[in-house]
């Protein structure tokens, strides 16, 4: 996977390499690394543009990091969403369809973990364009590329809204859903600071959690 952004203590950006592995044996503490520093009373700050930092830098650099937060935290329910126990990809009555508008053109109804590995897939080989994601500090970003981010991350909300409606109780058995809550948090308040998703449409499958986190 391509270079991506993160700011150091000087609030300069610095590019680094994510691992491009599909299996997370050590999910959990993965997922505590990439919380650790961001409490909850934090959070609303920590999503503002920092001063002097492109604004498309710092979409690239969140960008990577949600689909990273929401890919260790799927690892943990592997075993649990399967093609036999979510046979289709939804938050409860809202069906979401797998299409990349590349090498899937047409919406296609698809099992929770296809879609999934379709949208790991995809996003990984939209970071590694250096004509989507540039590589390197300074490298001009494409004119639409707020549109691409709102792609990726419309969809990974829809991983978190399935992982809500259907597998909320393994996550708690898991002992996981703190990490989840302020994973989830964290990204609502990120897209709703920008309008990077859709709320009143995109959102509804899970209106009611979205207005508490936003609310706290």
């Amino acid at each position: 996977m391509g270079g991506f952004l993160v700011l150091n203590s000087s609030n300069n950006v610095v590019r680094t390499v994510p691992s491009k592995k599909r299996k997370h044996p050590e999910y959990k503490s993965k997922i505590r690394e990439l919380i650790s520093g961001i409490r909850s009373d934090n959070l609303r700050e920590a999503v503002r543009l920092p001063q002097g930092v492109d604004i498309n830098e710092w979409f690239a650099m969140n960008t990577v990091d949600f689909f990273n937060q929401i890919s260790l935290l799927y690892a943990t329910l592997e075993e649990f969403c399967t093609q036999t126990t979510c046979p289709v990809m939804n938050a409860g009555r809202y069906e979401y369809r797998w299409a990349d508008g590349t090498t899937i053109t047409k919406p296609k109804t698809v099992s929770a973990p296809k879609y999934v590995e379709y949208l790991i897939d995809w996003v990984e080989t939209e970071i590694d364009n250096e004509a989507i994601f540039p590589k390197n500090p300074g490298e001009p970003f494409p004119p639409n590329f707020e549109d691409f981010v709102k792609r990726i991350l419309r969809k990974l909300f829809r991983v978190y809204a399935h992982i809500y409606y259907s597998h909320f109780h393994e996550i708690v058995a898991l002992n996981e859903q703190a990490h989840l809550n302020t994973c989830f948090k964290h990204f609502l308040l990120f897209v709703s600071e920008f309008q990077l998703v859709d709320k009143e449409k995109e959102m509804a499958p899970i209106k009611s959690l979205v207005e508490t986190m936003l609310d706290q």
